[in-house]
């Protein structure tokens, strides 16, 4: 798995490298991170789970092929899946926090970027996501009560489409929704969604 995000890694920036050198005056390469408001949907469930609020963070570019329209690839790291409240009667670990289902990802859309007018643009695009890490985490918030689980898929497809203000400057905000395509669980409707809101910087 290694491996394979390496490769897709290598090849990214490949492509943004070859149109860098043919005109390195039209791409731009930056940084951004934001806030995730993650969760699962689907008819098997069995409830509704609690988002889980984590963080992304990554690599950016814009390459423009005109005027209004733009392809930009990202590498992203990104914190999701869900929490799971505790009620005081069933808190049988005798914790107050909230236990954390944590299925974390890198990352790579390739968005559609097209400018309403100036600054002001959309966005969408297929994303494919590898698992870094995955785990049932009963203390979120010390180091202790990780708990190593295996049952989602390594590879998660999925929609990102969003709306982005860029300034002048090339500090940029944005807004996003992702929503994954792929059975997390096989033969099972269990599915990422996942809001985002973040900002970040061209160079």
């Amino acid at each position: 798995m290694k491996k394979v995000i390496l490769s897709s890694l290598l090849g990214l920036f490949a492509i943004i490298g070859a149109n860098a050198q043919s005109d390195s005056e039209l791409v731009q390469i930056g940084v951004k991170g934001g806030v995730n408001f993650s969760t699962f949907t689907g008819d098997d469930l069995g409830g509704d789970p609690d988002s889980r609020t984590s963080f992304n963070a990554g690599f950016v570019a814009e390459i423009p092929f005109s005027e209004r329209f733009s392809i930009q690839p990202e590498v992203l790291y990104s914190g999701q899946g869900f929490d799971v409240k505790q009620s005081d009667q069933d808190n049988f670990l005798d914790n107050d926090e909230n236990i954390e289902y944590q299925l974390d990802y890198i990352q790579i859309p390739v968005l559609a970027k097209i400018y309403l007018f100036k600054g002001l643009n959309v966005q969408a695009g297929p994303q494919i996501g590898f698992k870094i890490n995955e785990e049932i985490d009963f203390q979120p918030n010390d180091d202790a009560g990780d708990v190593d689980f295996d049952e989602a898929e390594d590879i998660d497809i999925s929609l990102a489409a969003g709306i982005e203000y860029k300034f002048d400057s090339g500090f940029f905000i944005q807004g996003r929704y992702n929503y994954g395509f792929t059975e997390l669980i096989k033969d099972y409707d269990v599915h990422n969604s996942v809001w985002q809101a973040g900002v970040g910087f061209m160079f």
